[in-house]
Formats: C-alpha cells, structure tokens, sequence
C-alpha cells in the first residue's frame, strides 16, 4: 500500500543524498551501464505488469538501485502486482522506495466554491510506493528477466538522426559551438566530423534539442538564459537529466555534457531541497516530449 509522507522530510533526504553525490563527483544521472563487459543494463526502468517508464526523480532512484544491488533487469513491480502476475515476491528481498505526487480539492474546498464561486485551493500530496525488481520475484514471465541487448552503433546512429529530423526543429550545422538561441528558436551545433566521438555529436544535439523543448510554444518552462544566474543553472539541470533520459531510450550510454556547472548546481540544491524533484520531472517531460518523434522500433525497444 502506498504511504503518505512528510514531503519536507523526503525533499530533505533525497536532495541531501544527491548533494553527497555530486560532491564525490558521482552525478545520478550518469551511471557506468553496460558498456565493454561492465554494469548493468541501459533503459529507462519501467513497470512490469503495466510496461510505463517510471519518471522524474523515481528514475534516479531507480537506476541507483539497479547500480547498488547489481540487477541486469529494468522491470520493476509491487508485491502486489507481481501476485497479479502470477509470481511473487522472493521472502526476506528488500525493495526499493518510488514516489507519487498528485492533489486533490477537499470536500469543504468543494463546497465553499459551489457556494461562493472562485476557483478551488488543492491540496498537495506525496506517496511512497515499495516497488522490487523482477529478479527479486519467482514465477515471472522468463522474457522480463533478460537484459536489454546492447544496440550496436551502426544502429544507434541512423535512430538518433531519424529522431532529430522528426522533430522539425531549425537545427542547423556549423561553427565550433553548440548552442540554442530561444528568441530566434533555433540550434546550431558544430559538424560531426570536429567530434572526437561521433556519437557526441547526437549526445551534444540532444542537450540542444532539450533546451529547445522549454521555448514559450512548446514545454513553456520558466527560465533564464543569463550565464551564472539561478535559472541558468536549473535549466542545466534540467537539460542534462533530459540528455541522459533520450540517451537511455536510444541505447547512447549518458556523459556529463557538462561538468563545470556541478558547482553551480550544487548551489541551487543546497538552497532548495525541492529543485532536483522539479528538474527532474521537468527533464522527464523534455524527453517525452522529444521521444514522441521516435520511430516505433526506437519505442518498443525502450
């Protein structure tokens, strides 16, 4: 059953966690996945018995659980879903805590704006859900337990292209610096060929093509472009965690595109123990919103 919780309390404790980590140079986002013989496998984790992609801040949670306990599956489940499907939940496993927030309008909300008009007050929220991954379980479909299968580059690539094209944004190539310009709408991106690593080419125009999502016609989120700033940070933040959400769905292992706005991002979670739960499901919401363009092969293997 889910459990309410104290949401200050969570902000607290799952931001002073990440705060550790970025300090120690780990960042969430980024883990060392299946690449040359080592890690654990590359998705984004999703349900097993309703097959959709957990989001925002549960991803991190997620694959940090995935990394620590060494599970090569990215299915994971309830104890009661997975009596629903036929198996069960292995006596003595321990399971790892996912977090939903919602609201509701209370009954005496509803009667005072019945009574007097106005729009209605919500109230806010938060559940802990217990959730354990396939290889927690017995007598489960054997097809839930297979690690994703590496996607070879040669693969990758013309996937990644297809979904940048998709999109339909003014995405134009040249020049030695990757950047998106929001009053004039488009990307500009340096050839693949100035990239060391060809694949950083679509990992750099991804990160664009995250900033891009936020413009007022689209994602419409509130940010600032002024270097050094709050907003500039945060729309970092954003942008990163978004990279590495695409990244995962294409089977490109996630980098830190950015490494020297750690500092600044560790100063923006420092003074709000809610911003890594807003970014990150502002970043969720980026990589639905790019991910949309995907090809149904990119989508069934995500």
């Amino acid at each position: 059953m889910p459990q309410s919780v104290n949401r200050n309390d969570l902000y607290r404790e799952i931001t002073e966690k990440i705060i550790a980590e970025l300090e120690q140079g780990t960042v969430p986002w980024v883990r060392p996945w299946r690449g040359g013989g080592q890690g654990p496998s590359l998705s984004l984790p999703k349900n097993a018995l309703t097959a959709k992609t957990y989001s925002g801040i549960n991803i991190l949670l997620l694959w940090e659980a995935l990394l620590d306990r060494g599970f090569a599956s990215y299915h994971w489940l309830t104890f009661k879903q997975a009596l629903e499907f036929g198996g069960c939940v292995r006596k003595g496993e321990k399971g790892t805590h996912v977090f939903y927030a919602d609201r509701f309008i209370p009954e005496k909300e509803r009667e005072r704006v019945a009574a007097e008009g106005g729009e209605p007050e919500f109230v806010r929220f938060l559940k802990r859900y217990t959730v354990f991954n396939v290889e927690q379980c017995d007598g489960l479909p054997e097809q839930l337990f297979a690690p994703r299968p590496a996607v070879p580059e040669c693969q990758i690539i013309p996937e990644a292209q297809a979904l940048i094209l998709a999109t339909r944004a003014d995405f134009r190539v040249g020049g030695n610096v990757a950047i998106y310009i929001p009053s004039e709408d488009y990307i500009r991106v340096p050839p693949q060929s100035a990239f060391v690593d060809q694949i950083n080419y679509y990992r750099t125009a991804f990160h664009e093509l995250s900033h891009w999502t936020g413009h007022a016609s689209r994602l419409a989120r509130d940010w600032s472009l002024d270097r050094g700033s709050d907003g500039y940070a945060r729309e970092e933040l954003v942008a990163e965690m978004a990279t590495a959400f695409v990244c995962a769905s294409l089977g490109i292992v996630p980098t830190v595109r950015h490494s020297d706005y750690i500092g600044s991002w560790l100063k923006v979670l420092k003074e709000d123990n809610r911003a890594i739960f807003k970014a990150a499901s502002q970043a969720s919401k980026a990589a639905d919103y790019l991910l949309k363009f995907a090809s149904p092969v990119i989508e069934a293997a995500a």
